[in-house]
This record gives structure tokens, sequence and C-alpha cells, in this order.
């Protein structure tokens, strides 16, 4: 049954949410105990951003937020050529456990219930992909499909399915950037995370605009901008399940120590000189953890590397804090992968000091500081580390 729960919420991060797989974390198997360390207090300095021009999106009609039927919804599908007899079944779009089910009757079937506010549900035969996606809130919804076109089922009655509907037609210039592929210039990345927050400040009653902020937060990394647009939605969207993901998010991001100094910490280097991030004072630095021996480490390090060789005249170098236990691997990984830049490691594997300071218990993870040391972003991967640069560096 967990196996089955993994595959749905998989399914519908792939094909709901279309969120780009950048990389897949390597684990540590026992739990790590965290060191405490204290945190000098210093005014965060604010990022020098680039007057770029915006795109606007035109402003979508919300859908209101009090939910027309207050007894609940009711689901009115047609899957024309399915089978006398199958079972349907409804999913919970966040956690994939199984809330509803019902029987094909001459290519007809119902399902009733209540929701406290609009969430995802995933509607399919024996629960299997392909789903019906729905954004599904207390009223009369009829859904027409084929097993061909679950996918794309015609969906009517939900004024929050509709705004969803909105959402992907007003993002869809940025399919393809916001699934991980496709177009990562600076300008198009900048283009598409201003849409994305125009569609924020227009839609703050929308039960869907908690979606356009996370959004926009995968391009940009903008802890502080996360916030900001929070801030923005009607109190009652605020209760949603997605907002509720966006507040866990900045509260994880505060007690990170976002805009605050990193902690002090040192490490021999490859030839045993111990160097310490103080040493750093005055630059950018991305402190980047990682080892020979991680697979999604090394398919990332290209990618750091060349960020590396665009920025490294601009202020900006990367400190790479190794978990390897082996020296001769983690040096040959350094050459092979053209990391040219300072390097530690105390070789103790996932009991390396650094790792153990920060909490460390899966790889890759990063941290991007600024000049006077405050932590400005955080596990910034592909096409993402670029951006948040572009926007603090002039």
């Amino acid at each position: 049954m967990q196996f089955q729960s993994f595959i749905m919420i998989k399914y519908l991060i792939i094909a709901l949410f279309f969120l780009p797989l950048f990389t897949t974390a390597q684990v540590a198997k026992t739990p790590v105990v965290v060191k405490k360390t204290a945190i000098v207090k210093k005014a965060p300095t604010k990022p020098v951003k680039k007057a770029v021009k915006k795109r606007a999106i035109k402003k979508e009609t919300s859908s209101t937020i009090q939910q027309a039927n207050k007894n609940g919804f009711v689901v009115n599908g047609v899957i024309t050529d399915a089978e006398n007899g199958a079972i349907i079944k409804m999913l919970n779009g966040n956690t994939g456990v199984l809330e509803n089910t019902t029987t094909i009757k001459n290519g007809k079937f119902s399902f009733k219930g209540s929701t406290g506010s609009p969430d995802f549900k995933l509607i399919g035969i024996n629960g299997e992909p392909p789903f019906i996606t729905v954004f599904l809130d207390n009223n009369v919804v009829n859904i027409k499909a084929t097993k061909a076109t679950m996918q794309e089922a015609n969906i009517a009655g939900s004024a929050s399915h509709k705004d969803f509907e909105n959402f992907l037609n007003a993002t869809k210039p940025y399919n393809d950037l916001l699934a991980g592929k496709g177009r990562f210039e600076i300008s198009f990345m900048t283009e598409a995370a201003n849409a994305l927050e125009n569609f924020v400040k227009t839609n703050p009653t929308s039960f869907i605009t908690p979606l356009a902020i996370f959004r926009q937060n995968q391009i940009t990394g903008d802890y502080q901008k996360l916030e900001s647009m929070y801030n923005l939605l009607d109190p009652t969207v605020k209760k949603s399940a997605l907002a509720g993901y966006i507040a866990q998010q900045i509260e994880l991001n505060k007690a990170a120590g976002y805009g605050k100094p990193l902690a002090s910490f040192s490490q021999a280097d490859t030839s045993g000189k111990q160097v310490s991030i103080e040493s750093f004072k005055g630059k950018y630095v991305l402190v980047d953890f990682w080892a020979s021996w991680c697979g999604p480490c090394r398919a990332e390090n290209p990618n750091v590397a060349n960020t590396f060789e665009k920025y490294k005249n601009k202020n900006f170098t990367v400190l790479g804090i190794s978990l390897d236990r082996a020296k001769e691997a983690w040096i040959d990984a350094i050459a092979m992968d053209k990391l040219n830049w300072t390097q530690l490691s105390d070789l103790q594997f996932w009991g390396n000091a650094v790792a153990k300071q920060f909490g460390i218990q899966s790889i890759p993870q990063n941290f991007l500081i600024d000049p006077q040391g405050n932590l400005v972003g955080k596990n910034l991967r592909g096409a993402a580390l670029e951006f948040r640069l572009s926007q603090l560096i002039p």
C-alpha cells in the first residue's frame, strides 16, 4: 500500500505539476545528529535586481471564496468506452490516498462527497494512470472522456477547476521551462517569473494561486519573494492544502537562517591545509555538499562547473564539501568533473563534521551566501543557480 501511494504521488508530481526532477538525492541511512551553532545577527544585504520589462498576464476570473454548494460536491462522469462494471477510484491528489470508489454503468459513474477547500483529485480506472485530474470544489461537476483521453477530459461545473485551466493557459509558453527542459536564457526565465508573479497579484482570491507562487519560486529560488507573494493571498485561500505547503516552506526557510550569517566552519582541503569559510568573505560563495560516489551529485556537477566559469570573474566562487571516505576516489572525481574550485573533506562519509553541523542527511545540497556571509539561497540546482546569481550580481 505504501508503494502504491508512492506511485500515485510520483504521478501527480509529473503529470499535474510538471515539476522538473533535476536530481534524485543520495540519503543517509541513519539519522544524523545536528550540532547547534550560534548565528551572529547582522543586517541582511538586499539583493540587486535587474530592471526587466514585465510581460503581463491577463487577469482571469477567480473562483469565489464562498463555495456554491454547501452540501458538498457531486461528480457525474462519462467514459464512453469503459466496460460495464469497471472500478473507478478517486484519489487524493496530495497524498495518493483512496477517497472514493464506484463502478461504471453504461459508460457512466458518479461520486458524492465534500471538501473543506478546493483540492486536486485523481480519477482513474482501478485507481491507475492515466488519470483525470480535477481541481475539485463543492459543486456539481460534469466530466466527459474516453479511455484514450483521460488526461484531456472535458470538465465543467467547478469554478476552481476553471481557474486551474486559466492558469495552465496563462503559463503555457513556459511549460518546457517549468518541466526542466527547453529555454534557460536568463531573459526568458525572468519573463516567466514576472508572469507568474503577475498572476499571483491579480488572482489573490483564487485557490489555484498558491500553485503560481510555487512555480515562481521554482524558477527564482527567492525566499523573500516567496513570503511576500504568500502574504497577498486571501485569508481563506491560506487555509488550503497548497497554501499550507507554501507556509511550511516559508517556516523552513526561516529555520534555515535565510538572510542571516551562515555559521562558521573549517575543514582540510586536498593538500591537508585547513580552510575556513571566513576566508571567502567579500565573495558570493556556493557551499556545495557532494561525493564521488553520489550519482545525482556527479550529474549536477557540470551545471555547477558551467555556472562557476560564467561567474568566477564576478565575485563568485564555489566551495566543495565532500562526503567521501576514500581520498583517491575524491581526487579523481574532482579532476574528472573539472571542479576548479576549493574542495574540503575530512573523509568521514556521512560523519563529515561540516555536514553534521548543518544537518545534511541527503546530497547534493548547497547553500549560497552573499559577500557578508548571509544565506541567500539553498539547494539551487540546474538553471535555478544561474538565475539566482543573475538576480544578485549586477
